[in-house]
C-alpha cells in the first residue's frame, strides 16, 4: 500500500472560483491509473473538517489512502494527528495558492519547521505544489481587511521553501488535464513507484533472513496486548468566556444609557482583549498608541468614562477596593443593540452573520442596522488596517480571544489579584480565572479569604508549573518542556480540577514514552515506577492504566531495574500476567539457541 498525505488549501480565497475541485480529488478522479475510489471525512466539527481520507487502488490492486488537509489548523488543535500523519506517510504535498500571499507566508514561517522536525532526516518525498495564475488586481478597501490581493507568492520564493524541506518544486497554472495528469501525477506517480519498490526490497530482505533457519522454524513471538487508547477532550474555551458574560461574576466595568435607567455588566480583560478603541477606553493604551483617528473619534462619539464613586449596582466576585468602572453609552441605538454586541464578543468574534441577523431583529431600520454594524466594526478594528466583512466571516477570528489574551497573561496590566508563589508574585485576571476554572471560580465568589483579598499565596507547586497552569487557562494551549514538567502540571491541574489540561498532559506523556527507543529507555534516570505511583494518586486512572501496560510491554527493560521493585503486589501480578515477551517465548527461544548451536558445532566428516 501507499499512504499520501496532503496539507495546504490550493483555491484562492478571494477568488469567484474557489469552489472548484481540490487539486487530490482532480488527480484522483482523472488518473487512468486510479480506479475503486472512496472518501470520508474525519471532523471535529461538521463544518469544519480536519481532513478527508481518500481510498482507492493504482497499478491495478495496490491499495491507496490518501489524507487531505486543507485546513493548517490541524498542527495547532490537534499536534498528536498531525504527527502521526505524517510519521505514517510514504509521500508528502504541500499546496498553497501563488494568490494567497499571507496564508503562504504564515505557512512559511510556521508549519514548513513543524513538518521539518515531523520529518525527522527521513527520506520522505515531499512535492510542493504552487496552484494558480498570478494575478495583478486592485487592493481590497473593505473595512477590517489586512490582505492585499496585488501581493502575490513568486517562484522564487516557492522554490526556497521547497530548498528548505529537499521537496520537489511544482507549478500549476490550472487544474487541466496536462497539470493534473501528465505532470504533477507524472511526479506523484514516480514516487509511488519509488516507494513501492523499497517496500518490495524490504519485505524479501526480510523473507530471506526468515529462511536461514528452514530445518526447525524460530518460536513465533505474538504481538504484546493493545495499549489503552486515551481520547483528547474537545475545548470548551469560547463556552467559558460566554458563561462569563451571562453569570457577571467579577464583572469591573458597567455600561449605562444616559438615564442611567438600565446596566450591562462586562468585563475589561475580554472586551480589551479583542478591540484597541476599549484599550484606549480604559487607558490600557493612549491616543499616540492607537495611530488610527477613526477608532479615537468612535470611542469618544460612544463612550464616556464617568468618575464617581457612587453605583446603582455592585458586580459579584469584585474586592470592595476594586470599583466597578462606569461608562456612559451615548449613543441610544448602539446601547439598546449592546448586549448582543458583547455576546458575539464573548463567543469569539466571529458569528459575525447571527449578529447581523439580532440587531436587524431588533432595530427593524436598515439605516440604523448599518450605522450599529458599522461602529461594531470600529471596535474590532486593527490600527492603521483597512478592515472588512469578509474577516469577521473568517475562520481566523474564531482564535481571536484566545491568542489575543496571551497578550495580558503575566502582565499587571488590569490585573485585579496577584498569586504569591515561592517568594515570587504573578499577576492576573479574575475575570480569566473564574470563567475557566472551577475551583478558582469557587474561591473567589464564595465565603472564602480569597474572596476579598488582592494578594492570594499558593502552595503545593512550583512557580514555573502555576505560570504554565495559567498560561493554558488564557491561552488553551499549553507546551510542556519535559516529561516530568508535564507530570506537575498533571498534578496541579488535578489540584484545581481543569479537567481537559490533565487530558492533554496524560496525551504528551504517553506520546513521549512511545517515541522513546528501547535502548533510552533502558538507560534513563527517569522513574516510570515514580510515574505511575503519582498517577495513581492524583486519581488520572487512565494514564496509571496505560504505563502499567507500557511496563508490561517492556517487560525485559524495566524488569531489571531497582523501579521495579516498588510495584506493588497487585501491580507486580498485573504486569506478569501481560508481560511481553511471554515467558512461554523466552523458553522456547532458548531451546531454538541451543538447537542451532549444536548444529554448527555438528562435525560434517563424521
Amino acid at each position: 500500500s501507499v499512504s499520501i498525505v496532503a496539507f495546504g488549501n490550493e483555491r484562492d480565497r478571494f477568488s469567484e472560483e474557489n469552489q472548484q475541485p481540490s487539486l487530490i480529488w482532480s488527480y484522483l478522479r482523472r488518473s487512468a491509473l486510479i480506479s475503486q475510489i472512496d472518501s470520508s471525512s474525519s471532523a471535529s466539527h461538521v463544518r469544519n473538517p480536519v481532513f478527508t481520507e481518500y481510498q482507492a487502488c493504482v497499478f491495478g490492486n495496490v491499495r491507496l489512502v490518501v489524507h487531505d488537509c486543507p485546513v493548517w489548523d490541524i498542527f495547532d488543535s490537534d499536534w498528536y494527528t498531525s504527527r502521526s500523519l505524517v510519521g505514517r506517510a510514504d509521500i508528502i504535498v504541500i499546496k498553497y495558492s501563488v494568490n494567497d500571499k499571507t496564508l503562504f507566508q504564515e505557512l512559511k514561517d510556521s508549519y514548513v519547521p513543524m513538518i521539518k522536525k515531523a520529518l525527522n532526516h527521513s527520506s520522505v518525498p515531499v512535492i510542493i505544489s504552487a496552484v494558480g495564475a498570478r494575478k495583478n488586481g486592485m487592493p481590497c478597501t473593505c473595512p477590517l481587511c489586512t490582505l492585499d490581493r496585488r501581493s502575490c507568492v513568486t517562484t522564487s520564493e516557492g522554490v526556497q521553501v521547497a530548498k528548505e524541506l529537499g521537496a520537489t518544486y511544482l507549478e500549476l497554472h490550472t487544474l487541466n488535464d496536462f497539470y493534473i495528469q501528465k505532470y504533477f501525477g507524472g511526479v506523484l506517480e514516480y514516487f509511488m513507484i519509488q516507494s513501492l519498490n523499497q517496500k518490495s526490497s524490504e519485505k524479501i530482505k526480510k523473507r530471506k533472513k526468515m529462511q536461514r533457519c528452514h530445518r526447525v522454524q524460530p518460536p513465533q513471538l505474538e504481538q504484546p496486548d493493545k495499549m489503552p487508547i486515551l481520547k483528547g477532550e474537545a475545548s470548551h474555551y469560547e463556552a467559558d468566556l460566554h458563561n462569563l458574560l451571562c453569570c457577571c461574576q467579577c464583572a469591573d466595568v458597567a455600561f449605562y444609557p444616559e438615564d442611567l435607567s438600565t446596566v450591562v455588566e462586562a468585563h475589561k480583560i475580554i472586551l480589551c482583549s479583542v478591540s484597541h478603541l476599549f484599550m484606549l477606553l480604559f487607558e490600557v493604551k493612549s491616543p499616540a498608541d492607537i495611530h488610527d483617528a477613526s477608532i479615537v473619534q468612535t470611542a469618544q462619539s460612544l463612550f464616556t468614562v464617568e468618575t464617581e464613586t457612587t453605583f446603582p449596582s455592585a458586580s459579584r466576585g469584585v474586592p470592595p477596593c476594586v470599583l466597578p468602572v462606569r461608562v456612559v453609552v451615548k449613543d441610544s441605538t448602539f446601547c439598546s443593540c449592546l448586549p448582543d454586541i458583547l455576546r458575539f464578543i464573548y463567543s469569539g468574534a466571529f458569528q459575525w452573520e447571527q449578529l447581523e441577523e439580532n440587531i436587524k431583529k431588533k432595530l427593524k431600520d436598515p439605516e440604523k442596522t448599518e450605522h450599529v454594524l458599522e461602529n461594531v466594526k470600529c471596535i474590532l478594528k486593527t490600527p492603521g488596517k483597512l478592515n472588512s466583512i469578509k474577516d469577521c466571516r473568517s475562520h481566523k477570528i474564531k482564535q481571536l480571544c484566545s491568542t489575543s489574551l496571551r497578550l495580558f497573561f503575566n502582565t499587571p496590566i488590569l490585573a485585579d489579584v496577584i498569586f504569591k508563589i515561592q517568594g515570587a508574585t504573578v499577576p492576573a485576571h479574575r475575570a480569566v480565572l473564574v470563567a475557566r476554572c472551577e475551583v478558582m471560580a469557587a474561591m473567589f465568589n464564595g465565603n472564602y479569604l480569597e474572596a476579598n483579598s488582592i494578594l492570594v499565596p499558593v502552595y503545593g507547586v512550583s512557580k514555573d508549573t502555576f505560570l504554565a497552569f495559567l498560561e493554558y487557562l488564557y491561552t488553551d494551549s499549553c507546551c510542556p518542556a519535559s516529561i516530568l514538567q508535564a507530570m506537575s502540571l498533571l498534578i496541579c491541574a488535578e489540584m484545581y480540577q481543569v479537567m481537559r489540561l490533565q487530558h492533554i498532559c496524560e496525551l504528551y506523556i504517553i506520546t513521549q514514552l512511545q517515541s522513546m527507543p528501547s535502548r533510552e529507555l533502558a538507560s534513563t534516570s527517569l522513574s516510570i515506577v515514580s510515574l505511575l505511583k503519582k498517577a495513581k494518586f492524583h486519581n488520572s486512572d487512565c494514564l496509571s492504566t496505560w504505563l502499567l501496560h507500557f511496563i508490561a510491554t517492556n517487560y525485559l527493560i524495566f524488569s531489571q531495574k531497582p523501579e521495579f521493585q516498588d510495584l506493588s503486589v497487585e501491580e507486580r501480578n498485573f504486569v506478569e500476567m501481560h508481560r511481553w515477551p511471554s515467558d512461554l517465548y523466552l523458553k522456547q527461544l532458548a531451546e531454538y539457541r541451543n538447537y542451532v548451536h549444536a548444529q554448527k558445532c555438528h562435525c560434517a566428516v563424521m
